[in-house]
């Protein structure tokens, strides 16, 4: 969550958003680990496409400009682990309530020191703004973890891509943000990688 919040505040949204959006990817690696859930060849093809493509966002250099790109990246390893343990405790009965709240809770003791000791001021937008991102983010936050709950990862993982498009709307509209042709490819790299995995596997799932 650190993590995104910083790439959020020094990438251009899409490109945070993108980065954090690997996620599925990683969940992959990480179901293997904890849910002993063997990936499939087209899974380890379409996580070496989307680390490819990553690479486009990303754009390495030799420098440490390329730190928040990282940083983003670790947020989307970060995020695919926290999918796995959601999925393992849905199959053990944890009501979705409990694992938002005690996220939730997690979250708040772990950041309560750097917010008690860089404390400012809010104004009354700057509260209404962070009142709005709170309630969207609880209302995302929900859904996500009673989808994760309910399916594999690998199986609705392209409908978390939604996001992206909503990033880049946001950030054309509110902060002018164009991004460049490179990160378009990356951009296109891993949502075809995710489109097509998605759409074969849907084929090979027998319809119930």
């Amino acid at each position: 969550m650190i993590a995104n919040f910083y790439a959020i505040d020094h990438l251009g949204i899409a490109d945070a958003s993108m980065l954090n959006k690997l996620a599925p990817f990683f969940a992959i690696i990480a179901s293997y680990i904890i849910l002993k859930e063997k990936p499939t060849k087209l899974d380890w093809t379409s996580l070496t496409i989307a680390f490819l493509g990553s690479l486009f966002i990303i754009k390495p250099t030799n420098n440490l400009s390329l730190l928040p790109s990282l940083i983003a990246l670790y947020g989307g390893l970060g995020a695919g682990a926290a999918y796995t343990f959601v999925r393992k405790m849905g199959q053990q009965n944890v009501k979705g309530v409990a694992i938002v709240f005690y996220f939730s809770l997690f979250c708040t003791l772990l950041t309560l020191p750097y917010t008690i000791l860089q404390w400012q001021p809010l104004t009354i937008k700057q509260f209404l703004c962070l009142l709005g991102s709170g309630i969207a983010a609880a209302i995302g936050q929900f859904n996500v973890t009673t989808a994760y709950q309910s399916a594999k990862a690998k199986d609705i993982s392209i409908f978390d891509y939604t996001q992206v498009l909503f990033a880049a709307i946001y950030g054309l509209v509110l902060f002018q943000e164009i991004p460049d042709h490179y990160s378009l490819i990356g951009y296109a790299i891993i949502l075809s990688s995710a489109i097509y995995k998605w759409q074969i596997t849907r084929k090979q799932t027998p319809v119930q």
